[in-house]
């Protein structure tokens, strides 16, 4: 009986579970930030700066401010001169943003911002800011940047610093080895391409409290950087995210906040700014545009035994979240083989270019990209399939960090590989990429593969902390109020199920407030694949505190102890007798009236280990050799992620990475000409992969419980995203015996490595 009722306690572990507010979303009920209007609302727009690097020796505003319905015009001139890091996080020193600044240090850098009765008032006043520039040398390439003659675009030099990591002896490998290869690996800038743009609303009222409405993935961390901008306690500053249209990273930096809240602080009204799809690419966040150059060193039989990255990531003109995104990727390097020798070196490099930032995988599918793509290179010169390459390579559950001997946790990418291997049917799509190939034909198959690995938190690098306040209603209702902001990732959805599934309270009974900082305990953030590991954690752990309360107060109503007592359906049951139950309106009333107290409980769980998640990709792609078209044709992903918590929003995670991950290979990259400018700032010039170009997608799990996983479960979110350009990468040189070791694979560059194919793939 005991076994039954936790059988039953537990049926929204598993099950196929629409996001929380899904029916809101698809009704287009649900108010989006610039769906918002308050009370005697102000519209801001934006002037962006023309030049890559200039002092800005004037800027007239007298025309804008003289134009009726203009409320302010804001500039260097007349806002707070505080340095501060829009990325928000702690770890991240480097504090080069102001919210205006005498100097640009990009076309797309900020000047100055108007505040009007209406948004084409705003738009008009705008145009009439003059700007005189004395404009100074600039980078658009990092390498050009990191030299020691390059002109400094913030004090200290444009090399922010230089991370190194390292395990082993690499040079006793370098020797030891039967071979050694070294190639050299580029991967673009690429746009976020949120559906929602950025958009911001801050309101400052009568007695000094500060609001921001804010579709952030980090409103405590936004809360801190406003506190800090404007000298207020955090108990002035309040960050709401009401709801979020798509974030994948580029959310994450406070952008646009610090400036609605200068305008409304000048004005005592509040602002709105969203930005057009323009602003938005030139002006936000991008991935990091990286050189890689990887250096291998491996066995007659394929055992790799030393690796040395070295990482050029470009900052852009801020740093943002560079340093972190080198210190994370590099992390990874020492986590998916089993090499001995290893030397990590990173290098955050500041140039005139829109500002990088944390982006779906936080770097680690351009170091993904380089090491698989060596991966095939190495298979190909020993003459072995890869697979067997990467059987014999992975790490195994109970191997550990070269660096510091801490294990990997359950790790199973092996086991994702053969079960790919199945699913993808390897062997038969191998005969048919062989065949292409002896007919000429001019349609070749290709097949590829990439392992990827990715982390569920910051355990180690910081605290990772999460909290949960769950209240009981009077009719047995449940309200959550949790610090994230569910992005379409599912993260609210997954911890309302394991609230369900301990409690025993329905899904439609219960209800939730999320992302503010008033009602809402601290969160680190939504982001770094934290979601389900730490904040399904948070709620497993307040839901467990919760159903401990909800059997005491049963207890003393029913007469019988609270461990034989079980929570299913609304209820508390007697273990022995589905006959002798309370309702948990029952068990509300009897508290308030008996006791005299609210059921309520908050907890904060504080993650105490670094789980991974692996995930093997495999790509089959048709290439025209006339036109150098690439055509994917099936995409195979298996993911090791413990246990699936939802099927539903894991799949829709591991569709969208590959959606994500298939324009990042074949189609998309930021175009900057050499004045600086991005020439493909509109979706019809920047080419995102659509819905009519996908593959047929099959996708399978290996489900191993993961220790200290809510129900042995970790995260999807990224590491779905950060094997897929290299598969597809490894699949178009197979098709065509070629080497091509930069993205994107547009046609043009198919046809360039066609032209000098025969080397070494």
């Amino acid at each position: 009986m005991e076994s039954k009722a936790r059988q039953e306690k537990n049926t929204e572990i598993g099950h196929r579970t629409p996001l929380y507010d899904a029916p809101l979303k698809a009704s287009g009920v649900i108010r989006y930030v610039d769906d918002m209007k308050l009370p005697r609302m102000l519209y801001a727009k934006m002037v962006w700066s023309t030049v890559p690097h200039a002092i800005i020796k004037s800027i007239d505003t007298e025309e804008a401010e003289k134009m009726p319905g203009v409320r302010a015009v804001c500039t260097w001139k007349n806002c707070r001169q505080v340095s501060y890091n829009s990325c928000g996080e702690d770890i991240d020193k480097f504090l080069t943003e102001r919210i205006f600044d005498q100097r640009v240090r990009f076309v797309g850098d900020r000047m100055a911002a108007v505040a009007a009765d209406t948004l084409e008032i705003a738009e008009k006043a705008a145009k009439l800011i003059k700007v005189e520039y004395q404009e100074l040398p600039f980078y658009l390439d990092a390498e050009l940047a990191m030299k020691d003659d390059a002109f400094p675009i913030h004090a200290g030099g444009n090399v922010a610093e230089t991370v190194c990591m390292n395990a082993g002896d690499v040079e006793k490998g370098w020797t030891e080895a039967d071979h050694v290869l070294e190639y050299t690996y580029k991967l673009p800038a690429v746009h976020h391409g949120a559906m929602e743009p950025h958009t911001a609303i801050a309101d400052y009222d009568a007695s000094g409290k500060l609001t921001v409405y804010s579709p952030s993935q980090d409103i405590f961390g936004c809360r801190a950087n406003l506190s800090r901008i404007f000298s207020l306690p955090m108990s002035k500053v309040r960050v709401v995210n009401p709801c979020i249209g798509g974030g994948f990273g580029g959310k994450i930096d406070a952008i646009l906040e610090p400036i609605v809240a200068q305008l409304a602080m000048m004005t005592l009204r509040p602002v709105k700014m969203t930005l057009n799809r323009r602003e938005e690419i030139i002006s936000t966040r991008t991935r990091h545009a990286m050189t890689i150059n990887l250096k291998t060193a491996f066995m007659n039989d394929g055992r790799i035994v030393a690796e040395q990255m070295t990482m050029i990531a470009n900052a852009g003109a801020y740093s943002a979240g560079t340093s972190s995104v080198v210190w994370a990727s590099g992390g990874k390097f020492f986590k998916k083989h089993k090499t001995p020798h290893l030397r990590f070196t990173g290098y955050p490099v500041f140039t005139n270019t829109p500002v990088a930032g944390a982006m779906r995988g936080f770097g680690s599918p351009q170091r993904c990209f380089a090491q698989e793509r060596q991966m095939n290179r190495i298979a190909k010169k020993l003459n072995m399939s890869v697979l067997d390459l990467q059987l014999m390579n992975l790490v195994d559950i109970g191997d550990c960090d070269a660096r510091n001997q801490v294990a990997h946790g359950r790790a199973f990418p092996k086991e994702a590989v053969l079960r790919g291997k199945v699913l993808f049917d390897w062997e038969e799509n191998l005969r048919e990429m062989k065949r292409s190939q002896e007919d000429n034909s001019r349609f070749r198959i290709g097949i590829g593969m990439a392992v990827g690995v990715h982390g569920n938190g910051v355990y180690g690098v910081m605290p990772d902390t999460s909290g949960i306040i769950l209240k009981l209603n009077e009719d047995g209702s449940l309200t959550v109020f949790t610090g994230y902001s569910d992005m379409g990732n599912g993260t609210v959805t997954t911890q309302l199920q394991i609230i369900s599934a301990v409690s025993g309270i329905p899904l439609n009974r219960i209800a939730c407030v999320t992302a503010d900082t008033e009602t809402t305990m601290w969160d680190l953030g939504n982001y770094s694949s934290r979601g389900t590991f730490v904040g399904g954690n948070a709620a497993l752990k307040a839901a467990e505190h919760l159903s401990d309360e909800l059997k005491r107060e049963a207890a003393e109503i029913l007469n019988i102890n609270a461990d034989e007592i079980v929570l299913e359906n609304g209820a508390a049951v007697w273990k022995d007798s589905r006959e002798r139950f309370t309702t948990l309106a029952d068990i509300a009333l009897h508290a308030k009236s008996v006791n005299q107290r609210d059921i309520c409980v908050s907890d904060t769980f504080a993650s105490q280990n670094l789980a991974l998640s692996y995930g093997a990709h495999f790509c089959k792609v048709s290439v025209d050799t006339e036109t150098g078209i690439v055509k994917p044709l099936l995409f195979v992903a298996v993911h090791d992620l413990g246990k699936v918590i939802n099927p539903m929003q894991t799949e829709g995670q591991i569709e969208g990475a590959i959606q994500m991950g298939l324009g990042y290979a074949l189609s998309e990259a930021l175009q900057i000409n050499e004045e600086g400018k991005i020439t493909n700032a509109i979706l019809k010039k920047y080419k995102m992969f659509h819905a009519a170009e996908m593959p047929e997608i099959r996708i399978a799990y290996v489900e191993n419980s993961e220790v200290g996983g809510p129900f042995g479960a970790k995260s999807i979110g990224e590491c779905s995203a950060v094997p897929v350009a290299a598969a597809v990468a490894n699949a178009v040189c197979n098709a065509l015996d070629a080497s091509i070791d930069r993205l994107p694979l547009t046609p043009d560059l198919v046809l360039e490595a066609i032209k000098f194919r025969g080397l070494s793939g």
